[in-house]
């Protein structure tokens, strides 16, 4: 980033935190062409893209008072952007409807076209490389649980544990896999894990 480009930045923050109107338009202007670009890079939807830029600069603007405290506005911004895109793709997950519409975009838009198998691949591998890394009796419960089927109170009693404790084991091991998986997958792997790993 430029010195000058900073220096203007740094002052739009400045009228921001006083509720300068016309300087938080000014700053959306300089920033929701590359903002769209990057999250559509991981949603691959125009329309869904588009609303989670708003989504980011209403963010913003709510916490406009100490915006100008932010050291790194433009990694702070982006870092916003992506956890945004990520918590969009983990409810499209959970809702079926939105998962098949989110599932045929990124097909239409090639994010995922004829590589799906090598993706579903990669995904599965990165996955055992996850559950492979948690304790030995979390492995146990997470493989009866989410491999076999059991139910927590099948497997409290075959491992004599409580329920809480199964519980427990697998929330921490959902937990771990998916941290493993942000920091291990690229993102197209990453989008589909979320829409379809069901870990």
């Amino acid at each position: 980033m430029s010195a000058e480009k900073n220096y203007n930045e740094h002052l739009l923050l400045q009228q921001i935190a006083q509720r300068d109107e016309n300087a938080f338009k000014a700053l959306f202007d300089l920033y929701k062409d590359r903002l769209f670009l990057y999250i559509n890079g991981i949603i691959k939807s125009k329309e869904v893209s588009e609303e989670i830029v708003m989504d980011v600069f209403l963010k913003i603007w709510l916490g406009k008072e100490i915006v100008n405290q932010i050291e790194n506005f433009d990694a702070f911004l982006f870092r916003v952007a992506y956890n945004k895109s990520i918590d969009f793709l983990r409810s499209a997950a959970r809702d079926p409807k939105l998962r098949d519409l989110v599932w045929h975009e990124m097909q239409v838009a090639g994010g995922l076209n004829a590589d799906e198998q090598v993706i579903t691949r990669e995904y599965e591998n990165k996955l055992r490389e996850a559950i492979g890394l948690l304790s030995p009796q979390r492995r146990l419960v997470y493989q009866m649980s989410r491999e076999k089927g059991f139910s927590h109170n099948a497997i409290a009693r075959q491992l004599q544990l409580s329920k809480h404790t199964v519980s427990n084991h697998i929330v921490e091991s959902q937990r771990f896999i998916r941290a493993y998986l942000i920091r291990h997958l690229d993102i197209a792997v990453l989008c589909f894990s979320f829409l379809f790993g069901g870990f």
